[in-house]
C-alpha cells in the first residue's frame, strides 16, 4: 500500500542537500556524542528517531542570547512571577497578535518550567480525584501519565483514519458527555502524534460542546509554530470571548526552536478560578530560569527568520518520509509537526513494530502503544534531523523488511 500524498507538494526531497546547511551539516558521530536523553539512550549503532527533539542547533538569536547571559549576568533577575512587567508575557501576547490576530490579555499569562507541569497544576486546582479529562487518542504519553497518576479518568475521544487525515466523531462526543460527564477537555492542536491541525469548524464544535457541558479547556499549542502550509493554526482562546473565559491555553517556543532543555513554557489562563487559584501560595509552582526566559525572547522576538527555513526543512523531510518508506507501511502525511505516525498493521510478519525496527534495523522509534487507545500496530519516527540521517534511517527501515 502507497503512502498518502499531502494536500499541497513541498519541495522535492531528492534535491541534494546542501552540506554548509546547519539544517543538513549533521553526523551521527558528532550526534552520538550529546549527551542528552535522545541520543544518550540509544545503544551504539542505533540511530535515535523517538522523542520529540530535533537534532538540529538552536537558532542565531537563540545561542546569542544564551551566551551573552554566561558572559554577562547570571544574578537574580528583574522580572519574576508577581510582577506584571515580566517580559515572557509580554512577547507572548505580541506573538499571538502578530501571527494569529488574538490578543491575550498579559496578565492572565502565568510562567511554568514546561507543559507538564502546567497541565498538572491546572488539574491539581480544577479537578478531583475520579473526575474524568477528555482526551483526543492516540495521544502524547506523558499526559496519559498524568491522567493516570492523579487518579482522574481517562475520556478518550478517538482519531479515525480519514482518507489522508484523521478525524473524530463530535456527536458521539456529546452524546458520551451527557451519559458520562468529565469536567475537562484536554485539547492538543496540533496534534502529538498525528501531526493533525484542526479547522475552524471543528474548533467551533468543541467550543459549543465546552459550553453546553461547562468543560473547562487546556489547550496544548505548544506545535503552533510547526504547521505545513496550507494549513493555519487558530489558537482555541480566539474563538469567541465566552470560549477564552473558560480555556487555558499552554504553550512554549522550546519545541519549535528546539531548546527543550531550557524548560520555559506559559499559561494563558482565561478561566479566572483557575487563575486565582494558581496564584497562591506564590511560590508552590515555582518559575523558569534565567536562561529559559533568555531562550524563549529571543526566538519570539528574532528567530523567525530561522524558523521559516526549519519549516522548509521539514516540510521537506515529510516528503522524503512518504517518498522512502517500504509498502505496507502506511503514512498519512502530517499537517504540522516533525513527527510521523506510522500505520505498520499491514505488515503481517511484524507483531511489534517498535521492537522489530529495533533489532532489525537499528532504529529507536516511539512504540505507538505508549501513546494509549489507538495505538497499537503503530510508531512514532522523528524526522527532525538531517536529510542524510533521515535517509538512513529509511534505508534501514526498508531493508529490514526485505
Amino acid at each position: 500500500m502507497s503512502p498518502l500524498s499531502p494536500a499541497s507538494e513541498p519541495s522535492d526531497p531528492s534535491e541534494p542537500s546542501d552540506p554548509s546547511d546547519p539544517f543538513d551539516d549533521l553526523d551521527v558521530p558528532a550526534l552520538a556524542r550529546r549527551p542528552g536523553v535522545k541520543w544518550h539512550r540509544a545503544a551504539p549503532g542505533v540511530i535515535p528517531a523517538w522523542i520529540a527533539e530535533m537534532d538540529f542547533p538552536p537558532a542565531p538569536s537563540v545561542r546569542a542570547a544564551l551566551l551573552r547571559c554566561v558572559e554577562e549576568d547570571l544574578g537574580y533577575p528583574s522580572w519574576d512571577g508577581r510582577h506584571a512587567d515580566n517580559p515572557v508575557r509580554t512577547a507572548f501576547a505580541d506573538r499571538m497578535r502578530a501571527r494569529h490576530g488574538w490578543l491575550p490579555d498579559p496578565s492572565h499569562v502565568r510562567e511554568f518550567t514546561d507543559i507538564n507541569q502546567g497541565l498538572q497544576a491546572v488539574l491539581n486546582v480544577s479537578t478531583r480525584p475520579g473526575d474524568g479529562v477528555v482526551v483526543h487518542t492516540p495521544t502524547y504519553p506523558p499526559f496519559l501519565e498524568t491522567i493516570a497518576s492523579m487518579g482522574r479518568r481517562l475520556h478518550p475521544v478517538p482519531y479515525t483514519p480519514d482518507g489522508d487525515s484523521w478525524s473524530f466523531d463530535a456527536e458521539r462526543l456529546d452524546r458520551e458527555l451527557t451519559e458520562r460527564p468529565s469536567p475537562v477537555l484536554l485539547l492538543v492542536n496540533p496534534h502529538n502524534p498525528t501531526g493533525r491541525v484542526l479547522r475552524r469548524e471543528e474548533l467551533e464544535a468543541l467550543a459549543a460542546l465546552a459550553l453546553r457541558h461547562d468543560l473547562l479547556v487546556i489547550a496544548d499549542e505548544i506545535h503552533s509554530d510547526l504547521v505545513h502550509a496550507p494549513h493555519r493554526h487558530i489558537p482555541f482562546a480566539s474563538l469567541s470571548a465566552e470560549t477564552a473565559a473558560r480555556t487555558v491555553t499552554l504553550t512554549s517556543a522550546t519545541k519549535a526552536f528546539n531548546v527543550p532543555g531550557a524548560r520555559c513554557a506559559v499559561a494563558h489562563v482565561g478561566a479566572a478560578g483557575v487563575r486565582e487559584a494558581l496564584a497562591h501560595p506564590s511560590h508552590l509552582y515555582g518559575e523558569p530560569n534565567t536562561f529559559g526566559v533568555a531562550a524563549t525572547l529571543a526566538a519570539w522576538r528574532d528567530g523567525d527568520e530561522w524558523l521559516e527555513r526549519l519549516r522548509e526543512v521539514l516540510e521537506r523531510n515529510a516528503a522524503l518520509v512518504r517518498q522512502e518508506l517500504p509498502p505496507g507501511v502506511r503514512y498519512r502525511v502530517p499537517q504540522a509537526t516533525f513527527l510521523a505516525w506510522l500505520d505498520c498493521r499491514g505488515l503481517e510478519a511484524v507483531r511489534d513494530p517498535h521492537a522489530f525496527f529495533l533489532d532489525k534495523a537499528r532504529v529507536l522509534l516511539n512504540d505507538g502503544r505508549t501513546f494509549g487507545p489507538g495505538g497499537e500496530g503503530f510508531v512514532r519516527l522523528n524526522f527532525g534531523t538531517s536529510q542524510g540521517i533521515l535517509r538512513e534511517i529509511l534505508r534501514r527501515v526498508r531493508e529490514s523488511l526485505d
